[in-house]
């Protein structure tokens, strides 16, 4: 069976990080320089994260069973916030340890030499992967820009590769920075400098990686475009009167659950109604393979309308409830309010 290309792209990253942490640990033992240490434990953390994300993709693949019927697609958006909290507590947070404990303990440098051996050929490894990761995302963005098909993609597995390469490479552009500038100005300090800018590089990359998957993993709809041209098939038929509501949801990064409310004709038998949904399913999705599930609802536009007032009335009234709760809570938990109240009556 052939690899799935995101896939791949893990795969290639992974691999690399783990050669290039081997030659960065070993670099750092031998110079004891803090930027090398902590582009040692970024690569450390990456290749855990690349592992978590595999397993993710491994868990997303399972079928459909009765406690989860619509399977387990989202759990790759799972798997990569965890690998966002990841890069932040143990890339982000131990690279600005160390950089902050060299700075206040600064310590010349041993031979560098080895650390530029060891950042050019990490360079090499972490360009390699980008490109990768970069020509994948490219396959599907067209002429938008990066950014915008980052927050475009609904496969977090690529951007999540794509950043942390990109992380990656600003990291050893600055060790290699810092290292140089602490050798030539003989200025030990900077060193410490570099592993805390790294840090903040990765603390930076890890709240794009939670914010992208956030979004994600509480639900975003399939892309506008999707969801216009599923109308415009809706209009173009003449046994519907109205599109009530058009609601989408992506389960995965290929997999869009898709509910529709339509009021049909009242001429309409209920035979017909059954072949047009039949018909419109099939339609749906062979223009859209990503859309998996089709879920018709028959419903008048006037009954639409009294379902949106009902639940718009509940929501107001839920509304008082909760502040009414919070009120009766904060009335128990003041240990000061009998003690007014036997003052107020003495």
């Amino acid at each position: 069976m052939a690899v799935p290309s995101s896939t791949r792209v893990i795969l290639a990253a992974l691999l690399g990080n783990l050669c290039i942490a081997v030659a960065k640990f070993s670099a750092a033992s031998v110079t004891g320089s803090s930027a090398m240490l902590s582009e040692a434990i970024h690569s450390v953390v990456d290749t855990g994260n690349q592992w978590l994300l595999l397993y993710g993709i491994r868990r997303a693949r399972r079928p459909p069973d009765a406690a989860h019927p619509f399977g387990y697609g989202m759990e790759i958006y799972f798997w990569t916030f965890v690998v966002a909290m990841l890069v932040f507590a143990l890339g982000a947070g131990l690279s600005l340890y160390e950089g902050i404990k060299h700075v206040q303990h600064p310590r010349p440098l041993e031979d560098p030499t080895i650390n530029y051996v060891v950042l050019g050929v990490a360079m090499l490894f972490e360009a390699g992967a980008w490109g990768i990761a970069l020509r994948e995302m490219n396959r599907g963005r067209g002429r938008m820009g990066l950014l915008a098909a980052v927050i475009r993609s609904k496969d977090p597995t690529v951007f999540t590769v794509l950043f942390e390469d990109s992380a990656a490479l600003l990291g050893l552009t600055v060790a290699a920075f810092g290292i140089f500038a602490s050798q030539t100005l003989r200025m030990p300090v900077l060193d410490g400098v570099a592993s805390i800018v790294i840090g903040l590089i990765l603390a930076g990359t890890a709240f794009l990686l939670a914010f992208e998957s956030k979004g994600l993993l509480i639900g975003e709809s399939a892309h506008p475009e999707t969801v216009r041209a599923i109308r415009d098939l809706l209009a173009n038929d003449e046994r519907i009167l109205r599109t009530n509501e058009v609601l989408t949801m992506h389960l995965g990064p290929t997999d869009v659950l898709l509910n529709l409310s339509l009021d049909f004709r009242d001429d309409l038998s209920s035979a017909d109604v059954e072949r047009f949904i039949s018909e419109m399913e099939s339609r749906i999705k062979a223009k859209h393979p990503e859309v998996t599930r089709v879920f018709i609802e028959a419903q008048s536009w006037r009954g639409h309308l009294a379902d949106q007032e009902r639940a718009a009335e509940a929501a107001l009234q839920v509304e008082p409830a909760e502040e009414e709760v919070e009120a009766e809570a904060d009335e128990e938990g003041d240990p000061t309010r009998e003690r007014r109240g036997d003052r107020g009556e003495a």
